[in-house]
């Protein structure tokens, strides 16, 4: 069949600022790709490349001329490329991949689940932003009037004993059994007082902690692992993992807790899971900043699974702008709207 794609560049920008312990977020970049075929005359598919900047393994100067030559060699070929040749340009093959489900279904809801089909929705967790005692805080009031049973916050770059204090406030109301807490480190923490973080951490009957230290440190983590007395799910240590030798290295190497799969950051995602679950690791899925788009194929694929964990799909209200897709929250889930499928608008 022939193709055509269009790269339409876009810059979203979020409605308050996004802290992380690497920085804050106030706009992000995403090429949105538009498949069209004049042998399908008005199918549409539309797909997103997002690459976090200075953490994804593809984000490079030259992105947008890389993702320009990948479109033409599509659009020579007349198929998608294999999975080997885009394995080490994951927002690439995952933003091409969505374009093709969505030409091939004519509609947003490309998959076959429960979810799409609207019978059931996504348990989330609450996602919880870096900032000032007062604004975290005022976040968490939030989550838990809303009817969050998971969240999570992002730890790292105030005073540890501020956030600690903001966790042992959340236990004093809430027990372990009313509400799961998960915190993302980012890799704020070092080495050498990793250990005793964590253990006073995990008096506060925390489910798990990603990232504690930088990303890259294998015999630091693997010994962290084995010792700590919370539950460690590893996440930026993903990236860059991008053969089946390499992922299979680093799950036997560290044997983490968990796994945390962002499709755009990590590559062939399925295999991660495969891998993980063969050795007994657990796993779920979080959106990594994309826009309406890239979460609604990433709960697509998720549903596919029966994961039982609440997965990191609460990002679809950040920005001023996004693109409207016939998704919603109802509670503490994310749930798909048949009824309202339309092409989106980019």
């Amino acid at each position: 069949m022939k193709y055509r794609i269009e790269i339409i560049p876009r810059t979203l920008f979020f409605k308050r600022p996004a802290g992380t312990s690497r920085g804050v977020y106030t706009e992000r970049k995403v090429w949105y790709v538009r498949l069209t075929s004049p042998d399908e005359p008005g199918r549409v598919g539309i797909g997103e490349c997002a690459p976090l900047p200075d953490l994804s393994c593809d984000d490079r100067p030259d992105y947008e001329q890389l993702l320009s030559d990948i479109c033409r060699q599509t659009e020579e070929r007349g198929e998608r490329l294999s999975e080997e040749e885009l394995e080490n340009y994951p927002s690439i093959a995952f933003g091409l991949e969505t374009a093709f489900k969505h030409f091939g279904a004519g509609m947003p809801g490309f998959g076959d689940s429960a979810f799409t089909r609207g019978e059931k929705g996504i348990p989330i967790n609450g996602l919880i932003w870096m900032g000032d005692r007062e604004f975290m805080f005022r976040q968490i009031t939030e989550k838990i009037e809303a009817g969050f049973r998971c969240i999570k916050l992002k730890i790292g770059s105030i005073d540890f004993e501020e956030e600690l204090g903001l966790l042992r406030y959340i236990r004093s109301r809430f027990s372990a059994r009313e509400i799961e807490l998960r915190v993302d480190a980012n890799g704020a923490f070092a080495p050498s007082d990793a250990p005793e973080k964590l253990k006073r951490l995990s008096e506060l009957e925390l489910h798990s902690i990603e990232q504690p230290i930088r990303a890259g440190q294998w015999e630091e983590m693997a010994k962290l692992i084995s010792e700590t007395p919370l539950p460690i799910a590893l996440d930026e240590e993903l990236i860059g993992c991008n053969s089946c030798a390499k992922q299979a290295e680093l799950l036997q190497t560290l044997s983490p807790q968990y796994i945390i799969i962002k499709p755009s950051l990590h590559g062939n995602r399925d295999r991660w899971i495969r891998l993980a679950e063969e050795a007994g690791i657990g796993w779920w899925a979080t959106s990594a900043l994309e826009s309406n788009i890239g979460l609604n194929a990433i709960a697509q694929w998720v549903s596919t699974y029966d994961n039982p964990l609440p997965q990191g799909l609460g990002t679809g209200h950040l920005f001023v702008e996004n693109v409207a897709m016939p998704l919603a929250l109802r509670g503490d889930e994310l749930w798909f709207y048949p009824h309202r499928q339309r092409t989106p608008v980019i």
